[in-house]
């Protein structure tokens, strides 16, 4: 494989993990179990620096397949790996697409944190309902 189809990859994924950081990855580890909220809250403070960076990662990753795929097709040779390539900047754009969606529709997430947590009431916490006041 090329350095380039290679740096493609890795500069897609770079981009995807600095943008999970603030919304995906504490999910994660809250449904694994594997940590508190606490760690949901610092991460999402800097979520204003890490999903844009998430953004600019995909699309230079886009820019350096696409530059890549034009000097293959120029020298008339295969692009190695072009196909896996492929596959692992659309794989990162679906998850730096889920950190947006997480970050832009915070009811919809506290849904699904509930929904994971086992907590079978649709819309906790986003009312007062049945919590003892007049």
């Amino acid at each position: 494989m090329k350095a380039g189809t290679i740096g493609a990859s890795f500069v897609a994924w770079g981009g995807a993990v600095l943008s999970s950081l603030c919304c995906l990855l504490p999910l994660a580890v809250i449904v694994l179990g594997l940590g508190s909220g606490a760690f949901m809250a610092v991460t999402m403070r800097y979520r204003w620096l890490l999903i844009p960076a998430g953004v600019l990662g995909i699309a230079a990753g886009f820019v350096l397949y696409a530059r890549e795929r034009r000097r293959c097709d120029a020298l008339g040779c295969r692009m190695a790996g072009s196909r896996i390539t492929l596959a692992v900047l659309l794989a990162a754009s679906v998850v730096v697409a889920a950190s947006i969606v997480l970050d832009q529709f915070p009811e919809m997430t506290s849904d699904l944190l509930a929904h994971l947590a086992g907590d079978d009431h649709s819309g906790a916490g986003h009312g007062m309902k049945g919590m003892g006041g007049r």
